[in-house]
């Protein structure tokens, strides 16, 4: 069960984003784990610069696309990292999800393989430490202040991690892949909103220091038979739209067992579509604000249906809970 991840690069973005991870839902039919799932915090073991990533030339202003030139074939045999301009924001760590820009290069032929969060283009989350990202993306900001641009260079073998990375313009794991990222602002992990008064007839929750909440289902309380959505906080960000793709942290809760079926909560923030997640959890987005933090109650018919979803333990006649902090928009 994973949550989709929006397809913002103008390829494919399982091909360049993931690192050979697989989803057992459906578009349009999936309300769990997402396809970012961060690490515990750990010492910095960002690559150094090398003769390699100091030959990629990059000018331009930042929020547009910048102009790259290298001389191909560019051949890396490291990862390396260099700074085009270094940023005066706190440093990206392991575990934190930052929003970049970013433009590849096949640095064997020259081909730009991909351009995205430039021009109104959405940009890219990243989380450091992300198992199912490939690593030369998540090793071209670990340890970078918030508001860099670097470059980074490394085999098409080992930036994708051992995975095939042939989908993503046919490149080849021998060539030498180059990534120009941009480090646009940090996402934060949990909901800022104002606290809201609690309503009645919803299972009650209990946030820990950094956020994570805990779910208690009173046993007097009946599952409704509608989605019901109520707001413990809110936000002023940007309200979310149908269509959107939107960065959370959530919670799951089975309310037959009372027990979390599904969380990002220790992975890492998840970035989803409206349109990919089941209908009640789409609902509890739409006209949110960011900054919010909302629990849904999602009978069957808003979830996953009669058919439930049995690798979560969840019957065909299972209402849902879900604590959802909204922490991003994008259109």
């Amino acid at each position: 069960m994973r949550l989709k991840i929006p397809a913002v690069l103008a390829v494919s973005a399982a091909a360049l984003l993931l690192a050979g991870c697989t989803s057992s839902g459906t578009s349009g039919s999936t309300a769990s784990p997402s396809a970012t799932t961060g690490s515990a915090s750990k010492a910095c073991s960002a690559p150094k610069s090398g003769s390699v990533s100091d030959a990629v030339k990059v000018t331009g202003d930042k929020g547009a696309e910048p102009t790259v030139t290298f001389s191909k074939p560019l051949k890396a045999t490291d990862t390396e990292r260099s700074y085009v301009s270094k940023g005066a924001g706190a440093e990206v760590k392991s575990g934190s999800t930052v929003d970049v820009a970013l433009v590849a290069y096949n640095g064997t032929s020259g081909a730009k393989l991909t351009s995205n969060g430039y021009a109104g283009s959405a940009t890219i989350p990243i989380t450091v430490g992300d198992s199912t990202m490939i690593p030369g993306l998540t090793q071209a900001v670990e340890c970078a202040p918030v508001g860099s641009r670097l470059v980074t260079t490394a085999t098409a073998k080992s930036a994708w991690g051992g995975a095939d990375p042939s989908t993503v313009g046919s490149l080849k794991s021998t060539d030498t892949v180059v990534f120009v990222v941009d480090i646009l602002d940090a996402v934060p992990t949990k909901a800022n909103g104002t606290p809201q008064p609690a309503q009645a007839g919803f299972p009650t929750v209990k946030l820990a220091s950094d956020g994570k909440p805990t779910v208690t289902i009173p046993k007097s309380l009946t599952a409704p038979t509608e989605t019901k959505v109520e707001v413990l906080k809110k936000g002023n960000g940007e309200t979310v739209a149908s269509g959107d793709s939107v960065t959370v942290q959530y919670q799951g809760v089975n309310w037959r067992t009372g027990k979390v079926f599904d969380q990002s909560w220790g992975r890492g923030l998840s970035t989803l579509q409206t349109s990919q997640v089941v209908p009640g959890f789409a609902k509890a987005l739409i006209g949110q604000t960011v900054g919010s933090q909302v629990v849904a109650v999602i009978p069957p018919a808003d979830g996953y249906g009669s058919a439930g979803q049995s690798q979560a333990g969840i019957k065909g006649t299972d209402t849902l809970v879900f604590v959802i902090d909204i922490l991003q928009t994008q259109r």
